[in-house]
């Protein structure tokens, strides 16, 4: 068992345990292999440190380069999301292998290859120095280096040895120490400063120099550091090093993951084959390598994964280059890296047997999809996707596409037949597709000047201001490449171009969205350059349905894309502040989709205010069933952002299963700005986010630090009493519900949209219909069986089927149990709370379907969900 340290076990607050005030992770290059048969990833992460030149006791007003809030939130019947940083310019997708290799050569030609090699050893050949005895003997007065870790086998923690790389004699003379504060006689140190100290404009060099470091042998002496786990740090020392200016500046970790790891998800995906992905936890990927986890400790990555040669790996970076087969072992070799500093939390990695969605599915699977109309358990994989060949995948693509950008090549075979296709990036054409071609280019921002550290950075690309749909890809299962076409691939180009006419440039230069596996716990997460979707978004319509069927997918992914500016290219400094992220993304959806839509403004106005009503309801019923402490947006009000003299931190209620599924952090922060856009104006309101982006982006922020900026530009709101304190007593800093909140309401309550609830509907007057319903304390079986025939509601979106099923539940409607089980097994991301409701009547033939659903998926639930539903079920 290991030891707990100073934690409390029965708290429900997440500790952030590394020492960031006094040693920073700059650079991680990780090495890992994934064991589909173990349930394991091994490996080693090799960590380029820089130690921080004073202590800092708190981050009240200081702003760090990069975004990231690793702090995830799951919506019960909304969204999960990352927090991340953006990355390098469009340039760098389409040349990065050619400039890689040309980089490899001059740099081997300039400073010599490496010389000799380290073995990475694994948990099962090395024997691991973690002795109680050896960490106690250390000297008290001897430095420590503190990493956020759980749920890791460490087998070896060494200091790399990079005066093996004889590329550092030849850059030693071009030290500047005093500048960079290393002591001329510590030339390791010096050597791994000059790396990091090397300007954006060299990024190729500087990795290569990174990789060149990772890959040299341990220590000379042959000594491993002393290392020391507890259950939520991995602790290392070197033996009189006192300080850690002292401390060695690269440091090799091998390990191996759990198969019951809290940060990756070991499960099948629905054409029943194995798959892992990051789960995007509350504890973030320190499950995954041991890390820095606190927002500020921003980095770059390089990342080499060895995955089984028929899978994807998909990862938020840029892919180095073709991904290589090893013909021996049956694996492939992917690269991926990243030129902005990120949050660690951010790393996100999905590896598994997924198929490029295209505008035509491939004629080898069609029959495949067909015979697929139900992704269940029982579902059996038919060809193999060795029979995709490039010709199918490049086929068809149709008028909206009216480019293709090679470059990026997929695994796309089998077992001994392997073939290599290209996959392909869609360059969406806006006249291709409809849309709005308006000139917006008098609304970009000229002579953007960046606040945030060096890095390369989009904002000031000119190609990237008027790039309005950036290069994207989509990717699932067989079984849901049709719906994933029909929605996901149909609409993706609209609402990329749509957040930039709103926002302006795209944070990111390429994106791929995964449909992932049915045991993912919310409707979608985004983290750089990738975003994951729930299955319960996709929508393979109804008749009648037109459009309509389209709007949860549609706003969910506007929701997704949102999050490349908040909460990604700018983040919250403290993670407890979670609606910076949360409800700007809530916010502006609505305005995002509105736009793919092409609406006009009374349309607009009118899906609004169904919407705000919508949520006003949703989080009424929220405030009244939970505790008052999860319903503050701020809950270290003014300690927020405050941490400990060596950085570490807890994130508060971070643990606490109730808050896992609660939503008022984007629900009653999308409120918070809309009740700030109505002092203002709407339209300036909007013009401000492009000015506060221009200004924030690359930087992580406070509370104050937006609203500041707000009352500045807007200094008729002081005048009108609306101060800083104020908004933080009404909407920050205290639970329940704000005054103007309520009278809104009345408002909405009114709306066009409500009143023609029984005409034609859309989905979220469909929404409404059924929630009315539900307020009904009778309503007969004939009803019933009338509702489901008039609407077909068991064949339109999650959101309607979710109400549709807890009408079922609430009226014991029995013909329609099955509507029930098939939302629990297939909607696992928006289903945990009616588990509940079947529970609740204590009715034996619902408390039997309740057990029968829970023991159908608990193997591919996720762990949190899975908690929650077994102690209402159990």
């Amino acid at each position: 068992m290991e030891p707990d340290g100073d934690l409390n076990p029965d708290t429900d607050d997440l500790p952030l345990r590394a020492n960031t005030n006094h040693i920073l992770v700059r650079h991680y290059v990780l090495d890992l292999t994934v064991h589909f048969e173990r349930k394991v990833i091994s490996g080693s992460v090799v960590f380029f440190l820089e130690p921080c030149s004073g202590v800092v006791t708190t981050v009240k007003d200081d702003t760090g380069p990069g975004a990231g809030d690793g702090a995830r939130t799951v919506e019960a019947r909304g969204s999960q999301n990352a927090f991340v940083c953006r990355s390098q310019d469009e340039d760098t997708v389409e040349d990065g292998t050619k400039g890689l290799e040309e980089t490899t050569t001059s740099i081997e030609k300039m400073f010599g290859a490496v010389e000799g090699g380290s073995q990475l050893q694994t948990a099962a050949k090395t024997k691991s120095i973690q002795s109680s005895h050896l960490w106690e003997t250390t000297s008290d007065g001897d430095f420590t280096l503190v990493l956020d870790c759980c749920d890791l086998n460490v087998s070896r923690v060494e200091e790399v040895d990079v005066t093996s790389v004889s590329a550092m004699s030849n850059l030693l003379p071009e030290v500047d120490c005093e500048r960079s504060g290393v002591s001329s006689v510590n030339s390791q140190a010096a050597f791994i400063q000059a790396i990091i100290s090397t300007p954006s404009s060299q990024w190729r060099q500087k990795h290569q120099l990174f990789s060149l470091c990772s890959c040299a042998s341990g220590a000379q002496d042959g000594a491993s550091l002393h290392f020391q786990r507890d259950r939520w740090s991995l602790q290392v020392r070197k033996k009189g090093v006192a300080s850690p200016q002292e401390f060695p500046r690269a440091v090799r970790i091998c390990y191996e993951t759990r198969p019951t790891g809290g940060s990756v998800r070991w499960t099948k995906d629905q054409d029943d084959r194995v798959c892992v992905y990051t789960a995007g936890s509350p504890i973030n990927n320190r499950a995954l390598f041991p890390c820095q986890e606190p927002p500020v400790a921003m980095s770059t990555w390089q990342a080499t994964v060895r995955a089984p040669s028929e899978c994807v790996v998909l990862m938020s970076g840029e892919e180095q280059t073709v991904p290589i087969e090893d013909g021996d072992t049956h694996f492939s070799v992917w690269n991926y890296y990243v030129t902005m500093p990120m949050p660690a939390s951010t790393f996100t990695l999905a590896v598994g047997h997924w198929h490029q969605v295209t505008a035509e599915i491939p004629p080898a699977l069609e029959r495949e999809v067909r015979d697929r109309t139900d992704c269940g358990k029982t579902a059996k994989l038919g060809s193999g996707p060795g029979e995709w060949t490039e010709a199918d995948l490049t086929s068809g693509l149709g008028s909206s596409i009216s480019a293709v950008v090679k470059g990026f090549p997929l695994t796309t075979g089998s077992g001994d037949q392997t073939t290599r296709s290209d996959s392909t990036f869609c360059c969406f054409s806006l006249e291709d597709g409809g849309l709005s071609v308006t000139d917006y280019s008098g609304m970009v921002d000229d002579g953007i000047s960046c606040s945030h550290g060096d890095y390369p950075c989009r904002f000031t690309e000119q190609s990237a201001r008027s790039q309005r749909v950036i290069p994207h890809r989509v990717f699932g299962p067989v079984c849901l490449l049709q719906e994933a076409q029909m929605g996901v691939l149909k609409l993706l180009p609209q609402c990329l171009a749509a957040a930039h006419t709103i926002l302006g440039v795209h944070p990111f230069p390429r994106l791929d969205v995964l449909i992932v596996p049915a045991g993912f716990s919310s409707l979608g997460m985004a983290s750089p350059h990738i975003i994951f979707l729930s299955q319960s978004v996709l929508c393979a319509g109804c008749p009648g349905s037109g459009e309509n069927g389209l709007s949860l997918c549609g706003s969910r992914i506007c929701h997704e894309i949102a999050h490349s500016w908040f909460g990604l290219v700018i983040g919250a400094r403290d993670w407890t502040e979670e609606w910076i992220s949360e409800g700007f993304a809530t916010y502006l959806e609505d305005i995002i989709w509105a736009q793919a839509q092409q609406l006009s403004l009374q349309e607009t106005a009118e899906q609004s205010d169904l919407k705000a009503l919508l949520r006003w309801r949703r989080l009424s019923d929220e405030l009244q069933n939970s505790e008052e402490a999860l319903q503050i947006l701020r809950p270290n009000m003014e300690n927020t952002g405050q941490v400990s003299e060596s950085g570490s931190s807890t994130v508060k209620h971070a643990l606490n299963p109730d808050k896992t599924f609660m939503q008022v952090h984007y629900l009653k922060g999308y409120f918070l700005l809309g009740f700030l856009a109505s002092q203002v104006g709407e339209q300036q309101f909007i013009n401000f986010f492009r000015l506060f982006v221009k200004q924030y982006h690359g930087q992580l922020i406070l509370s104050q630090d937006f609203l500041r900026m707000l009352l500045i530009a807007f200094p008729d709101m002081e005048r009108k009493g609306l101060t800083l304190s104020a908004i933080y007593a009404d909407w920050l800093d205290r639970p329940g519900i704000p005054k103007w909140l309520y009278e809104r309401s009345a408002v909405w309550s009114q709306a066009k949209l409500v009143e023609e609830v029984k005409a034609e509907v859309t989905s979220e007057q469909l929404v409404m219909l059924l929630e009315l319903l539900l307020e009904e304390e009778e309503l007969s079986m004939a009803t019933m069986g009338a509702l489901k025939r008039t609407y077909n509601l068991q064949d339109r979106d999650a959101e309607v089927r979710h109400r549709w099923c807890e009408l079922v539940v609430k009226h014991a409607y029995t013909r329609a149990y099955t509507d029930v089980e098939h939302f629990l097994v297939h909607d696992q991301a928006m289903g945990v709370y009616l588990y509940g409701e079947l529970m609740v009547k204590e009715d034996a033939e619902q408390q039997a379907l309740a057990r029968r659903c829970l023991s159908l998926v608990q193997e591919e639930m996720d762990q949190s969900a899975r908690r929650v539903v077994e102690e209402m079920v159990l």
